[in-house]
């Protein structure tokens, strides 16, 4: 078993060099083509470490900040060839790969970077905290009660925008000394200003049921994914009542430690196809697109595991259930929204159609979630999240100019270092890309 595993593990590596090889000769014939990036005109950059596989993280945030940028233009730090790729694909926001530290401190050196937000935990993070006279600001890629949201890792940034109330709650079980009042800002959810796409299908009498569920998890304390402990039988049976219509968005990751919840997933996945091939007019959905938005507001019921998931439906104030893990090892926050939740386990996913209609028409679920939706996100009207998010930037660059100011005479170091060394050779670049410090991660 142990040879197996290892074996499985090496075929793994190896496609990810050949994938990550492929994707640095791509990127080579495309940065050859494409104009550098015009100097000091970038004041917030976004920081992105990672490889493709966890392209949802940013993703969320194309459009707050596309926004954001109509003001404050933001350019996007990638270090990870597979992730860049996609990244000049797709990105709305102008985008630097910086594979090295050579070339992430030589596009420093010509920008004028104050802000630098990060939307993930990756340990490549650690190297650009090494640049000072600048905020590093977590922005997070969600909302939710998982352990990864009560991190200390959140004291390595200067600050870090927060959803609402619900957040500072949990942030201060955990983190001691921590001064909440400057260094965490309330702005909601600016992802929930700009949800759109297109419906993939026509509306009509059937009830539509989001199903979104999360991976598995790395360990029995973040099992939370529910695709092999009630997804089958949750879909099963919706497909069987002829009356719902399934919209099925698993995470990217679903599967990638665990081949049993990988083969669930297929199953699923087959199911649905089968379905639509033996009544084309269900038009069920295997959804895996990059935009989140159209998927939470069409649906009459979401139905999802503990994640962001349940806070990105909380915010639309439409009905959910969420998914109660199977593993009593996982740890599940109960102070928060799961402590007045409608849980779906694993032994009642087979009734998931009772439980739909108990919630589209329960008088007390409305009560109960407006209650819940300001307490996570504040002032839920239109716009209200995105100017929030506005006025925190400005706040922060406001703190910028003012310690700028008070600095003013001390000895030039970070800003101007980088920008009056002599410029970076094709051989030295070279040789920095030979060390593999800065290659995707290979997982």
């Amino acid at each position: 078993m142990e040879i197996l595993r290892d074996a499985r593990k090496a075929v793994k590596i190896g496609r990810d060099l050949l994938a990550n090889r492929r994707a640095r000769a791509a990127l080579s014939h495309r940065l050859a083509q494409l104009p550098p990036l015009e100097s000091n005109t970038y004041k917030i950059a976004v920081y992105f470490a990672d490889s493709q596989v966890n392209m949802y993280q940013i993703r969320q945030w194309y459009k707050p900040l596309e926004v954001l940028g109509r003001t404050w233009p933001v350019v996007v730090l990638s270090r990870g060839a597979t992730a860049a790729t996609l990244l000049f694909e797709e990105s709305p926001l102008p985008v630097a790969y910086v594979r090295s530290v050579v070339a992430l401190e030589q596009t420093l050196a010509e920008q004028d970077i104050r802000i630098v937000f990060y939307v993930n935990q990756n340990t490549k993070n650690f190297q650009m905290f090494r640049y000072g006279q600048r905020w590093h600001v977590f922005i997070n890629h969600g909302e939710s009660d998982k352990m990864y949201m009560t991190t200390n890792q959140f004291k390595a940034y200067d600050y870090s925008l927060v959803a609402g109330d619900a957040a500072i709650a949990r942030l201060r079980k955990v983190l001691w000394d921590y001064d909440f009042d400057k260094r965490a800002i309330r702005i909601g959810r600016p992802q929930a200003d700009h949800y759109s796409g297109s419906l993939p299908y026509t509306p009509d009498e059937r009830t539509v049921v989001l199903y979104a569920p999360t991976w598995e998890g790395d360990r029995r304390a973040a099992a939370y994914g529910s695709i092999a402990t009630h997804g089958v039988a949750l879909v099963r049976a919706l497909l069987d009542t002829g009356t719902h219509r399934v919209i099925y968005r698993p995470h990217p990751r679903s599967g990638v430690v665990d081949h049993a919840y990988a083969a669930a997933n297929r199953e699923i996945i087959g199911m649905l196809a089968a379905a639509n091939a033996s009544d084309p007019g269900a038009h069920h959905v295997h959804d895996t697109g990059p935009e989140l938005g159209w998927q939470l507001s069409a649906a009459d019921v979401a139905v999802v595991d503990i994640s962001a998931m349940v806070y990105d439906r909380l915010a639309s104030g439409k009905p959910l259930l969420v998914t109660r893990p199977s593993d009593p090892e996982a740890q599940v926050d109960t102070d928060g929204y799961l402590s007045a939740c409608e849980w779906l386990d694993a032994a009642d996913a087979s009734s998931i159609a009772a439980h739909t209609d108990r919630l589209l028409h329960d008088p007390e679920t409305v009560e109960r979630l407006d209650f819940w939706v300001r307490r996570y996100f504040g002032d839920p009207a239109p716009g209200a999240a995105t100017q929030r998010f506005h006025d925190a930037v400005e706040h922060l660059m406001g703190e910028w100019e003012r310690y700028a100011a008070m600095h003013a005479s001390d000895e030039s170091t970070q800003l101007a270092a980088s920008a009056s060394e002599a410029p970076v050779s094709a051989g030295d670049l070279a040789q920095s890309l030979d060390t593999g410090e800065d290659d995707d991660d290979l997982r």
